[in-house]
């Protein structure tokens, strides 16, 4: 039987305890400057391109269906109550239906169709809303001067809704950049993966750099559209000026 006080088990004793009591530092920085191209930018590029690509495509989406809707408002709420329970469904729910149907495989693309899923209740509100915020008065005045319905829509109608469509596409933008991180859950990559990462490792470094720079992230988007909705109301600057 070996002897406890032998100075080799006592230095690997010592050793192993030091080891089991040790805590990872809060915030490496030096994994930070070692990983940042490596790992960190890699992640932000792929939120930034998981973000992007799905406010397009439910733009895509939303456009014609909020039109359609402000048109004819039989559709409204058909269109309404089926966006609302796509909304009200749990992100790791609606990963899970994703993968499990045939054709659609972990990764990127189920993680596209719940983010634009999410984003089409929002996106159809704030078209139908910017529609028919613009005044009759407005549309009567385009019909006198002989311009057609395709017309106004393009010229009148979609130009004063504007600033409205983009407080729908500011909102959607942030609801997307927040749930894309959960989205590293199916591999579907962005910052999530630094933050689902850091959990397995249990290395808090990589789990603060991914909540951190999806808060900073989606801060950014806010104020950029936020600027860019005021400057789609010059009528409101002149009023406070």
């Amino acid at each position: 039987m070996a002897d406890a006080s032998d100075p080799a088990i006592s230095a690997g004793l010592a050793f192993l305890q030091d080891f089991s009591l040790e805590e990872p530092k809060l915030i490496d920085w030096e994994w930070i400057r070692e990983n940042f191209f490596e790992d960190i930018v890699p992640a932000i590029q792929g939120h930034i391109f998981l973000s992007s690509v799905s406010i397009l495509i439910a733009l895509a989406i939303s456009l014609p269906v909020g039109i359609l809707a402000a048109r004819y408002r039989k559709i409204y709420p058909p269109v309404t109550f089926v966006t609302g329970i796509l909304y009200s469904i749990p992100s790791l729910a609606l990963f899970s239906i994703l993968i499990s149907v045939p054709g659609i495989v972990i990764g990127p693309t189920p993680v596209i169709i719940a983010l634009v899923a999410y984003s089409l209740l929002i996106l159809i509100r704030n078209v139908v809303a910017g529609i028919d915020s613009v005044p009759a008065e407005t549309i009567d005045a385009a019909r006198g001067m002989g311009l057609t319905n395709r017309q106004i829509l393009f010229g009148v109608e979609l130009p004063l809704a504007l600033p409205v469509i983009v407080a729908g596409i500011r909102i959607a933008t942030v609801t997307i950049i927040g749930i894309a991180t959960i989205g590293a859950y199916i591999s579907g990559g962005g910052l999530g993966k630094l933050i689902f990462d850091g959990i397995n490792r249990n290395f808090p470094t990589m789990i603060i750099a991914g909540a951190v720079l999806a808060t900073l992230l989606a801060i950014f988007a806010d104020l950029l559209l936020l600027g860019l909705e005021r400057y789609l109301r010059p009528w409101a600057r002149r009023r406070r000026a």
